[in-house]
């Protein structure tokens, strides 16, 4: 299955270009995750298996009981695993991490907790009737490659644009001299940007060195009038200069 572009359009009117991760890209991390999923679920249960064996006479417990605290166990790793990553670490697992993909949400934003609870609880209706079959010939199938978890939750699977736009961004930031130190800001002032400022300001930056003048200077206006007077800082024609330093700063917080 070849991988396809998508263009997507975020509510700040930022068009943003990605390469949607084919089947492929999609199993192999899946394969990843489960091995890591396997692996930590037998290294905690001979944990379990051995503290139980310690407290067996101070703490006697029926079989419903170890039945049950295994369930649960189980239960975290396959649920948790997913949804806790996906959310904290920008829409990556390990498997995907090392695949270089990421789930998104349609719209271009980093997945939200609510959307990765959904994606990832309708798992079970996509591993049916066995080893994720119906997944797969969702994904196969479908044009942006989504399975049933995505189509609910809204998300799309993408190749990683980090690498290559953010070495394209820094050569255009470096050509320009320009550095965090360029603009004068207190690191506590930095936390009055959301991570809805942060991907509007990366995005934006992403996006600059391929921009023409007039559509630059336009943004530029735009974004700064947004993003600026949250630190009451005056601009008047270096608005370029001074978000680019921004993003530098912001970039410690938020990029990861």
């Amino acid at each position: 299955m070849e991988e396809q572009p998508f263009q997507v359009k975020t509510p700040e009117y930022v068009s943003l270009q990605f390469q949607l991760a084919n089947l492929g890209s999609r199993a192999t991390a899946s394969i990843i995750d489960h091995l890591i999923i396997i692996v930590a679920q037998v290294l905690t249960l001979i944990g379990f298996s051995f503290l139980a064996g310690l407290t067996a006479e101070a703490i006697p417990m029926s079989p419903g009981w170890i039945i049950a605290i295994i369930l649960i166990i189980i239960f975290i790793f396959n649920f948790g695993y997913f949804i806790i990553l996906e959310y904290f670490w920008g829409g990556r697992t390990i498997g995907k991490r090392i695949l270089g993909i990421r789930v998104i949400q349609e719209n271009g934003h980093n997945i939200t907790f609510l959307s990765s609870i959904i994606r990832n609880f309708l798992r079970l209706i996509d591993s049916l009737p066995s080893s994720y079959a119906l997944g797969i010939l969702l994904i196969f199938l479908h044009s942006k490659h989504k399975r049933l978890g995505d189509l609910a939750a809204g998300t799309i699977v993408v190749h990683e644009r980090g690498k290559q736009e953010t070495s394209k961004l820094k050569r255009y930031i470096d050509s320009k001299g320009i550095t965090e130190y360029t603009i004068s800001i207190e690191e506590q002032e930095l936390h009055v940007f959301s991570q809805k400022d942060w991907e509007l300001l990366d995005k934006y930056c992403q996006r600059l060195p391929n921009l023409d003048t007039q559509t630059k200077n336009k943004l530029n206006k735009e974004i700064a009038d947004i993003l600026l007077p949250k630190i009451n800082i005056t601009y008047n024609g270096n608005e370029e200069m001074l978000l680019l330093a921004l993003y530098l700063n912001l970039k410690k917080i938020w990029s990861y």
